[in-house]
């Protein structure tokens, strides 16, 4: 046994402590991490930054993607106590991985930023704790800019949230100031895990990802028994045995243990190994063969759903094979992408990806390009949309070419639907007219206004999904200098007048540009398009014309003209018949080559066409 497990080993569940850290984007939450983990001994100090984001993505973009875990040994007082941390992602796309850190919590930090103070996540990050039950510790971060305004920020914190601003602890994470006073508040506040190591084993199972030499790796939460290596474990989602090989927990790598506890939280991998990371349904509950009948399941997670879809397609059709297994790596991973094999005439096989929203889709798109080297043409991003037909059922379409484009398709459906998002933005009030009309101008309808304080005001819209997908938080920061912040969630499905817009060369729909739009927007779209298109078609020998076509009705239109040979240059002072009878001539030569001619647009044209 090593010192570490001789220590772990005499702890009772009494001082075992499991708390996370959530907070709006770019509050801090990695550093503050970064700086418990040099408080308590678990890394060297002065080590490498943000210790805790794994990705290359996640490094350099200074972002949090996937929820990561520590465990943490702290003397307090003469006694030990084994904390663990949960570093969780503040953007809205993963909400659902901090919601599935909360599971194995008993409570959180939440971390606001003095100079910025309380934002939109950080609103829904509380809500979202609250009903979960979980004791919250206000903390301050970033006392030491010089435009820190923590009594602002408390006085944000007791308003909105009602909680003690005696409680709260200011802090510098980056230069680590005041940050010893954190942990004596978490030991003090929190409450420790409830569960009875005597008890049959009852594990869930928190995360998973997928090692090349270990195969799916499980992070769990135990909450009854205790669990090593060479035990048989059953799930209850699938039903499937395995035997476990070794069981560990995160410090800050992982370090094998050769027993894990009711209260702690750790990793297990099977031995032979699980190969599927579809068989590890994140929120599932294992125990030990035989004591099924025993135990009862722990509620699980909601899966998340996939609210933006994009079609993918390689750049060089030989790269499919390549790209494929690309694709198929990253999504063992990332389990809440979904993926279906598409093809188009114009772009060749491809497939359609679902993701959470649009920064999940950059995120993945990065660590495509980034860790294999993929080149990829990913069309714009399109939100489901749902079909009643007048026979009652209903269907719902993630593909623009499978939706009924006007004329005798419309004929049995009752209504179309699209999804609305409930969208809460909070920003100072001098961008409030502006934002409103922006709103406004996306078809929203406001549901609440509220100053928080004086200058700070909670706007809640319900906005199609279709437009908050369209570069619609890139468009709402320029507008307020970068000082709003958004958070959103699903709200309901609605009746609306939608509809397919294409793109036709000489009559003919191009299949890899197709959307569905609002019946308001399809000529202005349809004229972008045209125009757009006309840049990237190189001339041909006959007329091109090139169109936007809402259902059955043509919206825009450019003709690029055809090269033509002067035919009148041989003639001097002749009669202006003459000059007719060979421009006619012409003409119907051009009508025979426009009837054989069939354009073939570049591949090159469509990337240009649909590149940002």
């Amino acid at each position: 046994m090593s010192e570490l497990e001789k220590r772990i080993s005499k702890i009772p569940l009494e001082r075992f402590r499991n708390f996370c850290i959530v907070a709006h984007v770019d509050h801090g939450k990695s550093t503050l991490s970064d700086r418990l983990l040099e408080l308590t001994g678990t890394i060297a100090p002065g080590g490498n930054k943000q210790i805790l984001d794994k990705l290359d993505v996640e490094r350099e973009r200074g972002i949090t993607v996937k929820a990561q875990t520590c465990s943490m040994v702290y003397n307090h007082k003469g006694a030990d106590y084994l904390l663990h941390l949960v570093d969780t992602p503040g953007h809205v796309d993963f909400r659902a991985e901090v919601s599935r850190s909360y599971a194995s919590c008993g409570g959180a930090l939440l971390l606001v930023d003095a100079s910025q103070g309380v934002q939109a996540q950080t609103v829904a990050n509380f809500y979202l704790a609250f009903a979960q039950g979980l004791h919250l510790v206000p903390i301050i971060n970033k006392i030491d800019l010089p435009s820190a305004d923590p009594p602002r920020a408390l006085e944000q914190m007791e308003d909105t949230f009602e909680l003690d601003p005696s409680k709260a602890v200011l802090v510098s994470a980056k230069t680590g100031l005041n940050v010893e006073a954190i942990l004596p508040q978490v030991i003090e506040q929190v409450p420790p895990p409830i569960g009875d190591h005597l008890k049959p084993l009852k594990l869930l199972l928190v995360d998973s990802w997928y090692s090349n030499y270990k195969g799916v790796i499980l992070l769990v939460r135990v909450f009854d028994g205790q669990i090593k290596a060479g035990d048989h474990i059953t799930s209850f989602a699938t039903g499937l045995r395995y035997i476990v090989g070794e069981v560990g927990i995160m410090y800050p790598n992982q370090t094998p243990q050769t027993v894990l506890r009711a209260g702690q939280v750790g990793y297990i991998y099977f031995n032979p190994g699980m190969k599927r990371s579809q068989e590890a349904k994140v929120g599932d509950t294992y125990t030990t063969v035989g004591a099924e009948k025993q135990v009862k399941p722990l509620p699980g997670f909601e899966e998340p759903k996939a609210m933006v879809f994009v079609a993918a397609f390689p750049v060089d059709q030989s790269n499919y094979a390549h790209l494929e297994d690309s694709i198929n790596q990253i999504t063992l991973n990332d389990r809440s992408v979904t993926l279906q094999k598409e093809s188009s005439e114009a772009l060749g096989a491809g497939w359609r990806l679902g993701f959470l929203g649009t920064l999940h889709c950059s995120v993945f798109e990065d660590r495509l390009r980034q860790e294999h080297g993929a080149s990829i043409i990913i069309t714009p991003p399109m939100v489901p949309f749902k079909i009643i037909w007048t026979d009652g059922k209903e269907e719902t379409i993630s593909n623009p070419a499978n939706f009924p484009d006007g004329g005798a398709a419309h004929v049995g459906i009752a209504e179309l639907q699209e999804p609305y998002v409930l969208t809460t933005i909070t920003l100072p009030e001098e961008y409030l007219g502006k934002v409103i009309e922006f709103c406004e101008n996306n078809r929203g309808e406001q549901k609440e206004l509220q100053f928080f304080t004086a200058t700070q005001v909670i706007l809640k819209y319900d906005l199609p999904l279709a437009h908050l997908v369209d570069d619609f938080f890139g468009k709402l920061k320029s507008l307020t200098k970068g000082y709003a912040s958004l958070d959103y969630e699903e709200s309901a499905w609605r009746k609306s007048n939608i509809i397919k817009l294409q793109l036709l060369v000489n009559k003919e729909p191009v299949d890899a540009v197709a959307r569905v739009v609002h019946y308001a927007q399809a000529e202005r779209l349809g004229k972008q398009w045209v125009t757009k298109f006309k840049e990237h078609v190189e001339r041909q020998m006959y007329e091109v014309v090139i169109q936007a076509a809402a259902g059955r009705r043509i919206v825009a239109r450019e003709t690029i003209k055809p090269f033509r040979k002067d035919v009148l240059s041989k003639l001097h002072a002749s009669d202006i018949s003459r000059r007719r009878k060979l421009l006619e001539k012409q003409k119907e030569g051009r009508k025979k080559l426009k009837a054989v001619g069939n354009i073939s647009i570049d591949q090159k044209a469509f990337q240009a066409f649909l590149a940002k």
